[in-house]
């Protein structure tokens, strides 16, 4: 959502290249599917200039993080075993739970409109818990939604949409030899080929619901859970450095598909995942002023945000079974905690926070 304001601070504000209410209507419909923060650059860029101008936007917008977090993973293969840094990055764990939660907490604040709403949240945690897909979770909820309507959301759906909805080291070669390892393939987990990591991560862009946050209990589950793919103590140090670049949280895919089969798995997770979301927003830019009238998909995401959040508390649970293994952990993720909600401080600099306590042997 800071994106989100950045965005209408320089094209709505600044540079009046698109109307207030337009710009609101993008960031509704890039709440469908996948990142929406991506989605409304999409959106925006295909108002103004087409679908290449839409695809151009979308694709600048992710480049930074792209190139960051592939930085980062490589680092973070490369070096993660040395003692020093292994305590900085079990500094990080309690913190990424504490940010899980944060997020779970600023949507739920919104999302709990109803009864139904809050009951659906916390089916969906039991759900979670018990390692029930999460497609399934999300699905069965948007079903719920399109049935139970206004009862979910306690909003009125017949409404235009007008706001934005709820809401994101052994190896020292710095020369020749380092360019080569971070081209080179990082242990390949499982034999998986870049066939099964597209596929994969294609099956996931279809089901990628809502903002960043989302994307973690399915990327948990399937990755840690069924693949193998990354440890559990892997996939929370690529939640914290995904956090640690200024675009979305799904770059966690980035660092999934690099630690599979390096660079080349790295861009074919990410191109696969947002693939299903580029496409449909290609297909509403086009049809906008055709289904701007229409209510079905607030309807559906009525019954999916609750769903959300409760899959959003499981996963947390999960991770912090693992992660939270001593009182100081449950004090910096505590802290953590207190930071992002009361004082909103940005997840960057508790991360650092994490990182330092780390390093100092504050955490496990």
């Amino acid at each position: 959502m800071a994106i989100i304001a950045l965005m209408e601070h320089e094209l709505v504000r600044k540079r009046r290249v698109i109307e207030q209410e337009e710009f609101l209507h993008g960031v509704g419909l890039g709440q469908i599917l996948g990142p929406f923060a991506v989605n409304t650059a999409l959106f925006t860029g295909y108002r103004l200039y087409g679908p290449l101008g839409g695809l151009i936007s979308a694709c600048a917008f992710m480049a930074p993080s792209l190139v960051l977090v592939l930085i980062l993973s490589w680092l973070y293969f490369s070096y993660h075993a040395v003692p020093a840094l292994q305590g900085a990055v079990a500094g990080l764990g309690p913190v990424v739970i504490a940010l899980i939660l944060s997020a779970a907490w600023s949507m739920g604040r919104k999302a709990f409109r109803s009864w139904i709403a809050a009951l659906l949240c916390a089916a969906a945690t039991v759900a979670g818990l018990c390692k029930i897909n999460p497609v399934y979770v999300l699905v069965t909820a948007g079903i719920l939604g399109l049935t139970l309507g206004t009862r979910v959301s306690g909003v009125n759906h017949s409404a235009p949409v007008s706001a934005a909805p709820p809401a994101d080291l052994e190896k020292k070669d710095v020369g020749g030899g380092a360019f080569l390892s971070f081209l080179s393939l990082p242990g390949t987990a499982g034999g998986a080929s870049l066939v099964q990591i597209g596929a994969t991560f294609f099956t996931l862009g279809l089901v990628f619901f809502g903002g960043g946050f989302v994307l973690v209990p399915l990327l948990h589950q399937r990755l840690v859970e069924r693949l193998g793919w990354l440890s559990p103590q892997e996939f929370i140090d690529g939640v914290a450095i995904s956090n640690l670049t200024p675009g979305p949280i799904s770059v966690l895919a980035t660092f999934a598909g690099y630690r599979v089969r390096g660079i080349a798995g790295a861009l074919v997770a990410t191109g696969a995942l947002y693939l299903p979301a580029v496409v449909l927003m290609l297909v509403l830019s086009r049809e906008y002023d055709r289904l701007k009238e229409r209510r079905e998909v607030q309807a559906f995401l009525a019954g999916v945000v609750p769903a959300v959040i409760g899959l959003m508390l499981s996963t947390a649970i999960l991770l912090g079974s693992g992660t939270l293994l001593s009182w100081r952990a449950y004090a910096l993720a505590g802290l953590a905690l207190v930071l992002l909600i009361r004082w909103r401080l940005h997840p960057v600099f508790v991360l650092a926070l994490g990182a330092a306590a780390g390093a100092a042997a504050i955490a496990p």
